[in-house]
């Protein structure tokens, strides 16, 4: 057996039922789970380790419910600066077709980077996108290396633009092949058990990218085996048009009827869904992944987030796509989702003083969506707060820097409010990711020179 004792913590912010916020707190961890979580002067005085976070605030760590890691090779590209999803989309597949394996390998271990050093334990990924010879098992790999919890998400694209879809034929696969292919993934790679560092997921890319068939008999293989689903929905409005266009419904009573409603599904966006639609959430258990970032960046427009969290529906954040947000910040992410609420709050038209006034997203609850809310959009109750028995997933920030001068008063919402930081440490399962600010697992000068030159490639082909 292994130990950690985590001690003299400034603050330790457990989120769990009660919402702890222990001053001079700190974690006695055995073999990668919480045993003890306390003030330091309640917990064992001796283990293998002892990591001592004196001005430092501990928090469990983030938690992202939608990514596509291998976006990050295409951040920023002058031809979709500027574009809303569809044209964004029809000017990035021909790059992203160009592809290689390692190019997949090597984008994953960016993006899991930059998360761990914003504070993030776990991340979903939607890879829906499998050129020349690129499989899952390439993200799923390069995720054992960094350290970071994966929820591999098979994603897939059944209907190209010969069809009538949106992904040119090249880049689209057929349906027998991705159900076997997802069946593969499942028996090889998903662990149910608690801790669990790799798990995998069905994910359709969206309705405007794979067949009514391919999305029932993705719902009927997923439980079958009991994995989760996911997939776009309700991101745009075009997306509305669409589907209202091609089966008389809206994106969310569509789902229905192809059977994708219930505690293991998650959707990612839901930016144009109605009080009945958040309804049919809240009642089926059908979870949220909030991208506030990319629907600013793609001017998608405000998920009613607050909405959704005062009916119960249950509500993740994640970073998207890094070429439509261009960075995997989670931290930031959770300052955006804060702000974009109350921007949205301001343009409800009612008023912000009174009675009568909408209600403002707070820190505590931005962090919330990002920890506990996360955990319970991916089916996950072994992660997302600091308890007894659960992963030893936390990350901790040194508060003596100069963005939090003036703040201290009141540190948790400082880490909201004030401008995103890095994290010191990020520790998975009792491991470091994070050190002293220092990734462990991975040498970044060498790795972003490879990452560039992938990207070079991509663009110059």
């Amino acid at each position: 057996m292994t130990s950690l004792l985590v001690r003299n913590a400034t603050l330790l912010a457990t989120f769990d039922d009660h919402h702890r916020e222990i001053p001079d707190g700190g974690l006695f961890i055995k073999d990668g789970f919480i045993e003890q979580v306390g003030p330091t002067n309640e917990l064992p005085q001796e283990a293998d380790e002892i990591l001592d976070l004196s001005g430092h605030i501990v928090l469990p760590g983030l938690i992202n419910t939608h990514h596509h890691f291998y976006q990050t090779l295409t951040r920023a590209v002058p031809a979709a600066q500027d574009a809303n999803l569809f044209n964004w989309l029809v000017t990035l597949y021909p790059i992203w077709a160009r592809m290689q394996p390692d190019d997949i390998y090597v984008s994953t271990q960016t993006a899991l980077a930059e998360l761990a050093l914003s504070g993030c334990t776990t991340a979903s990924d939607h890879l829906y996108i499998y050129p020349n010879g690129a499989k899952l098992d390439d993200e799923i790999n390069a995720a054992l290396e960094i350290g970071v919890r994966l929820q591999a998400s098979r994603g897939s694209m059944s209907v190209g633009e010969s069809q009538g879809g949106l992904p040119p034929d090249s880049v689209v696969e057929t349906e027998e092949a991705i159900l076997k292919e997802s069946v593969r993934l499942i028996q090889q790679y998903h662990d149910e058990k608690p801790g669990a560092m790799t798990q995998v997921v069905l994910a359709p890319c969206s309705p405007f990218s794979v067949s009514q068939d391919l999305m029932r008999e993705t719902a009927i293989l997923a439980r079958e085996y009991g994995v989760h689903m996911h997939t776009h929905l309700a991101e745009t409005q075009d997306e509305e048009v669409y589907t209202l266009e091609n089966f008389d419904l809206r994106p969310v009573g569509w789902m229905e009827t192809l059977g994708w409603s219930g505690e293991d599904v998650w959707f990612a966006h839901s930016v144009h869904v109605n009080d009945e639609e958040i309804a049919f959430y809240a009642k089926t258990g059908c979870g949220v992944a909030h991208c506030p970032s990319s629907n600013m960046r793609l001017a998608s427009g405000i998920a009613p987030i607050l909405k959704m969290l005062t009916a119960g529906v249950k509500v993740g954040l994640g970073v998207d796509g890094s070429a439509s947000n261009d960075a995997s910040h989670l931290l930031a992410e959770a300052r955006q989702a804060m702000l974009l609420a109350r921007v949205g709050a301001g343009l409800s038209g009612a008023s912000l003083s009174g009675e009568d006034a909408p209600p403002l997203m707070t820190a505590r609850q931005a962090l919330e969506v990002a920890t506990r809310g996360s955990a319970s959009v991916l089916g996950r109750d072994d992660i997302g707060s600091l308890e007894v028995g659960k992963c030893a997933d936390f990350f901790a920030v040194d508060l003596n820097q100069l963005d939090f001068t003036g703040a201290l008063h009141d540190p948790l919402a400082a880490l909201v409010f004030c401008a995103p930081v890095k994290a010191d440490y990020t520790v998975v399962g009792g491991k470091y990711v994070v050190k002293e600010g220092q990734l462990v697992n991975i040498d970044l000068p060498a790795h972003i020179e490879k990452h560039n030159q992938a990207a070079k490639r991509l663009l110059e082909n």
